[in-house]
């Protein structure tokens, strides 16, 4: 019984003493700096979130407070099967408050933002019809409604056959599903990751991150038939765990939505008011003129991407659609050097051919197709991890005609 008792307590000694150790470890593999680009005003949005009045834990004022830590600038509500008057968007508190829905679609769930119709009827199997009736319309031609695809590849929620044209864009990266993906691959690991939270939550939830294959390629394959979005999703809903007399929330809101996010690349600023702020952020978000940031790996602003025509001098934004040229670049910038190894990789209609290893710099393409910029560091972690290639930023399609 004593070598039993000695045993135990020497793990739980250990496991402190590591828990300190790691508890030391800083996240500065980006420098920040306080110049950011000269060309985009840049808006960090989080969405898929939920509060008390469906699967989450907390009234939207908590939600706001944690999302105010995590430096978002606008969160898209999007409550699960709501059985009330969705409210109208605001500002509140200093944040952007864009309000939509989640509804569940067959097995699936689909993410809906109006800047009209907020609701898609409070009767059972109103939404549904609705739903089915945007599906089967062009999401091009719908300028007042976003519909996004949820977690297309999450146990219990998986699409299945072919994507409707009603759909905008997918969720490539989902918290959950990446958790979830992470347990399948390690469960060794993703228990590990749960016991280093209490000393590094950042640090354990990076450690669950891992390449959303499956949902790249269903992006990039429908990217090359029609213009097509990739999206984050937190999975917001700090899911309260009873322990005793506690109620612990895991992942907390703040965490949730500070691990990554969505950035909006605006060409001129927002105003302040509400109702015309909504409209350009709801035409970004259906052009795709954002980029996907892993945000607990470094500060992205600053970064910019756009394509560049030698002979005009004429810039276009990330989800712009030209004619092809022999004149067309495509150039990057990323805030700061990273402190760790990096690649600035050029994607083409889904397949990587070519990579630059500098902050800046300028990719020739090769003629029509759809391109892309996926950035990706290599940090040095604590031990038993060491050196991990993680992707940091995604950019969303360029379309060459």
């Amino acid at each position: 019984m004593n070598r039993v008792f000695a045993s135990f307590a020497f793990l739980l000694i250990s496991y402190f003493i590591y828990g300190f150790y790691i508890s030391q470890f800083e996240f500065d593999f980006v420098p920040r700096k306080v110049k950011t680009t000269d060309f985009y005003y840049d808006y960090r949005l989080a969405m898929n979130i939920h509060s008390n009045l469906s699967i989450g834990s907390e009234p939207l004022s908590i939600i706001l407070s944690e999302a105010k830590l995590a430096q978002n600038k606008f969160i898209l509500m999007t409550d699960l099967n709501p059985y009330l008057k969705i409210p109208d968007d605001s500002y509140l508190q200093n944040i952007g408050v864009l309000q939509g829905a989640k509804y569940g679609y067959k097995d699936s769930r689909l993410i809906y933002f109006s800047t009209s119709e907020k609701n898609l009827g409070l009767r059972k199997g109103e939404s549904q019809l609705q739903l089915s009736d945007l599906l089967s319309q062009s999401a091009e031609r719908n300028n007042s409604s976003l519909l996004v695809l949820a977690h297309p590849f999450k146990s219990g929620f998986n699409w299945s056959g072919e994507i409707p044209e009603g759909l905008d864009g997918v969720e490539i990266a989902n918290l959950k599903s990446m958790s979830q993906r992470s347990w399948d691959y390690s469960k060794i690991s993703t228990l590990w990751s749960l016991l280093l939270y209490p000393f590094n939550p950042k640090l354990a939830l990076i450690r669950l991150f891992q390449e959303p294959t499956d949902e790249l390629i269903l992006f990039d394959q429908v990217s090359q038939k029609r213009k097509f979005v990739a999206f984050q999703g937190a999975e917001a809903s700090a899911r309260a765990i009873p322990l005793t007399d506690w109620l612990i929330k895991f992942p907390s809101y703040e965490r949730s939505l500070s691990i990554a996010s969505n950035h909006l690349l605006l060409t001129s600023e927002l105003s302040g008011n509400i109702t015309s702020d909504r409209k350009k952020i709801l035409e970004a978000l259906k052009n795709g003129q954002f980029y996907i940031c892993f945000d607990a790996l470094g500060d992205p602003k600053g970064f910019e991407a756009y394509l560049y025509d030698e002979n005009t001098q004429k810039k276009f934004s990330i989800g712009s659609r030209v004619s092809s040229s022999q004149n067309s670049k495509l150039y990057f910038k990323l805030p700061s050097e990273p402190t760790s190894y990096y690649e600035v990789t050029l994607i083409k209609n889904g397949s990587r051919i070519d990579t630059l290893n500098t902050f800046e710099g300028l990719f020739s393409l090769t003629g029509p197709g759809t391109y892309r910029i996926q950035v990706r560091i290599s940090p040095r972690l604590p031990l038993p991890d060491a050196i991990k290639w993680l992707s940091w930023i995604y950019t969303n399609n360029f379309y060459l005609d």
